[in-house]
Parts: structure tokens; C-alpha cells; sequence
């Protein structure tokens, strides 16, 4: 067996895990560090698959922004506590039958699709392409949206600090 597929494995294995670590935790904060690994799994898979591109953007954007976000909101909201929620069955029978659907879809479309594999060695530089299309013709509107980002974080930053100097007088 060849490298890249007991990599293949190795990370489909920790990102399934994860993902049920995630769904069946009863603490909210493992639960969000569960999905943390699940994101970080996908994103290997994408490096396996040559998607480069979409594999660093899954880690910036995913784990690096929305994850993070997701992370000090339960730990900052919780104020030292951890919840546990108490989960109970609602809905069992439609669930499991769209679930098992869903997955008799998913290995008929896997069954049939013909697959082809070769190899050539060739790497499409993604990462490439798009940032000459971006430095090109594109340039113009990639800067103005950076420069809008960077005037709303400027405004939230603004905004957080006057409503904390409001809050502390009125003690």
C-alpha cells in the first residue's frame, strides 16, 4: 500500500471520529474542539487531493477564523461554566431513514461513477492561476474589499471600546 493512501485513511479515520466526538459530546466545549479536528481533517484530505488552494483556505477561513470565533464565544459566554445538554430523541424514525438514503445515494453515486485514475504527475498550480487572475484584471476590487474588512474590524474595535467605557461608569 502506498503512502498516500494510508495517509488517505489515517486522516478519513480522525475526521470521522472527530465528527462523532463532535455530534455526541454532551459538553459544548468539546464539542467545538472536536470540530476544530474534524476541520483540520477535511483540509488534509484536500492537500491528498490536490486542492491546495481550497485546503489553505479551509484552514484560514475555517479553523483559523470561524473556529476561533466559535471557541472564545463559548468559553468567554460560559463565564467558567460548561454546559451540558441533555439531548433526547426527537423525531428517530424520519432520521434514520433519510440517513440511510442518504448513504444508499452516496454508494450507488460512488459505485457507478467511473473513475479515472492516472498517473501523470502533473500538479495544476491552482494557487498560481489564481493569484495572477487576482494581481490581473481583478486587482481593483480585491484591494477595495481589503480595505472595506479592515474599516469594519477598525469600527467593531471602535465600537467594543466605547460600549465597555459606557458600561464601566454605570457600575
Amino acid at each position: 500500500m502506498e503512502l498516500t493512501t494510508i495517509l488517505f485513511y489515517l486522516f478519513a479515520i480522525v475526521t470521522i471520529s472527530a465528527a462523532a466526538v463532535m455530534v455526541f459530546s454532551k459538553n459544548i466545549v468539546h464539542s467545538a474542539f472536536a470540530l476544530m479536528f474534524t476541520l483540520i481533517g477535511v483540509a488534509a484530505l484536500y492537500v491528498l487531493l490536490y486542492a491546495d488552494f481550497i485546503a489553505a483556505t479551509q484552514l484560514l477561513v475555517y479553523v483559523g477564523g470561524i473556529l476561533i470565533l466559535i471557541l472564545f464565544g463559548v468559553m468567554l459566554t460560559t463565564q467558567g461554566r460548561t454546559f451540558s445538554f441533555k439531548t433526547s430523541t426527537v423525531n428517530l424514525t424520519p432520521a434514520s431513514i433519510l440517513s440511510v438514503a442518504a448513504a444508499l445515494l452516496l454508494i450507488y453515486a460512488f459505485v457507478q461513477t467511473d473513475w479515472k485514475i492516472t498517473d501523470s504527475g502533473v500538479r495544476d498550480e491552482t494557487v498560481h492561476e489564481l493569484g495572477m487572475m487576482l494581481m490581473g484584471e481583478y486587482v481593483l476590487p480585491f484591494i477595495a474589499v481589503g480595505v472595506l474588512l479592515l474599516i469594519a474590524i477598525i469600527g467593531a474595535i471602535l465600537m467594543s471600546t466605547r460600549l465597555s467605557a459606557n458600561n464601566d461608569g454605570e457600575v
